[in-house]
């Protein structure tokens, strides 16, 4: 059990700068470029990490493609494979703490949850993985006597990835953990904003006994960083989780460069639909609040659109606007708060603009909406709740990425099929009702890639996530995700 003793140990510690790691080694940007790391807690700077630029991508292409082709890791047996990533996994249980503290102090994230999805699901993600590699099989075709037919899976060689601020650690090892698992060398790209945790854990990967060049750790800005990597033509697969408007750009690197695959999640609107034969209210209300305003806000499946039928719509909002205000926002490194900040300056900018962008819609200011805590210097904002909001509104279509509910009411289960369905997206979404049969028809009828029922978020790692739509495609988690890292390859023998 973590107390507050222990994270107020940790939070102060001071940071040396954090350079790249390639082939290895860890050194700064050819050109020594950094980049200042500040705190969304209080706004200081925490330290500065190295700004990567052309020369130092092409270095750590050119030491992950070297580590593949030299078979060290591509070429070991599953069984050695597996005994390095549960080596990784244990060390990161066992650095728990450090890293949590070392995120949260990064990207603001609260750590009562950060402590759990961070650290614990990576953990979680690297043993599951390296469990799997053993316990994988390749398939033989039903052919007549004279021929046999196999069909290999081989890993696909250089694999870029480039992961978000909003939880880094965890969905660092979604793209990690299978990538590694079946061979691959990669080269991570974490985002700008927080690349703390994810530095801490390529020396783990190290001290675990990871092959140097089989993970490259470069940082910088995703217009400069991430495009060297995107375009980059010895990159084979590059795996993504951020914007539709950056998944756009990336598909197009692809095909001014080598046509490399690229598997993108987008984020979404996801409708949480509440109906009036729900059995429990107040767990409704509960998990509507959990799913919307954890982190933030900046969860990529957040529920962000409630849809509630109109015959407990004003009981379910009553109850769910009392329980927004409840929640306590403030320093995410104390586990008095509920809620910690926005991840940085630029985002809680756009979180406010979407709200005057709600006002300007007639959309009812029902809780929330302003700045908080301004005086800690660090970047606060009120669990915000919108009433009265319509389908086309932007609010209702747009991914605001942060503390802001719309409340949508709907008749039947037509009606919330069409509201759900009513956006670009198609990533999460959830329904409350005691009607099994109902629940099976909505789950069928939402287009979406995950839905959850009677419940909201919780899906551990052996189900795969992944959207439809303009939410992406391609799946993270599950022994799906290992899909992505692999090319399948047929043998034909003649006897």
């Amino acid at each position: 059990m973590v107390n507050q003793a222990d994270i107020d140990a940790l939070r102060e510690k001071p940071l040396e700068p954090r350079q790249l790691l390639i082939g290895g080694k860890f050194r700064g940007a050819e050109d020594g470029a950094t980049m200042t790391v500040t705190s969304p807690i209080d706004g200081t700077d925490l330290t500065t990490i190295a700004k990567a630029g052309q020369r130092d991508v092409d270095a750590a292409v050119f030491a992950a493609r070297r580590s593949f082709d030299v078979g060290a890791w591509s070429g070991a047996a599953p069984k050695e494979r597996k005994k390095v990533l549960l080596r990784l996994a244990d060390l990161i249980e066992k650095n728990a703490l450090e890293l949590a503290v070392l995120g949260v102090r990064d990207n603001g994230t609260e750590f009562k949850m950060a402590i759990r999805a961070e650290p614990g699901s990576a953990a979680a993600t690297f043993r599951y993985y390296a469990e799997a590699i053993d316990k994988v099989y390749g398939e033989v075709a039903p052919t007549g006597a004279e021929h046999l037919g196999l069909m290999l899976r081989e890993p696909v060689g250089v694999v870029g990835a480039i992961v978000p601020w909003n939880f880094p650690l965890m969905i660092g090892a979604w793209k990690l953990a299978p990538a590694l698992a079946v061979g691959n060398s990669v080269i991570l790209k974490p985002a700008e904003s927080a690349s703390l945790s994810l530095l801490r854990l390529g020396e783990l990967a190290l001290e675990a006994g990871l092959p140097e060049g089989v993970l490259n750790i470069v940082t910088g800005r995703g217009s400069e960083t991430g495009e060297a990597l995107s375009l980059h033509v010895d990159v084979d697969v590059l795996a993504f989780t951020g914007s539709g408007t950056v998944g756009r750009r990336l598909l197009e690197y692809s095909a001014r460069s080598n046509l490399k695959r690229v598997f993108l999640e987008l984020g979404g609107k996801s409708p949480n639909i509440v109906f009036a034969d729900t059995s429990d209210i107040e767990a409704a209300v509960a998990g509507s609040i959990n799913g919307m305003f954890r982190n933030s806000g900046q969860v990529c499946v957040a529920g962000s659109r409630l849809l509630v039928q109109k015959q407990i719509a004003d009981e379910f909002t009553e109850k769910l606007i009392a329980a927004a205000r409840a929640l306590v926002v403030g320093d995410p490194l104390d586990l008095h708060s509920d809620v910690g900040a926005v991840s940085n300056a630029e985002q809680l900018a756009t979180n406010l603009k979407y709200i005057d962008i709600a006002r300007s819609e007639d959309a009812t200011l029902a809780t929330g909406g302003k700045r908080i805590l301004e005086d800690s210097g660090g970047y606060y904002l009120e669990p915000t709740v919108f009433t009265g909001v319509q389908t086309d509104m932007r609010i209702a279509q747009e991914e605001i990425f942060g503390p802001v509910l719309c409340v949508m009411e709907f008749e039947d289960v037509e009606d919330a099929v069409q509201i759900a369905n009513s956006t670009p997206y198609g990533l999460a979404a959830g329904v409350w009702t005691s009607n099994l049969g109902k629940a099976h028809q909505m789950v069928r009828a939402i287009k979406t890639g995950v839905v959850h029922v009677n419940c909201y978020g919780g899906a551990d790692i052996s189900l795969p996530l992944g959207g439809v739509k303009q939410s992406g495609n391609g799946h993270d988690r599950s022994l799906h995700a290992m899909d992505k890292f692999t090319d399948l390859k047929t043998a034909w023998f003649s006897i």
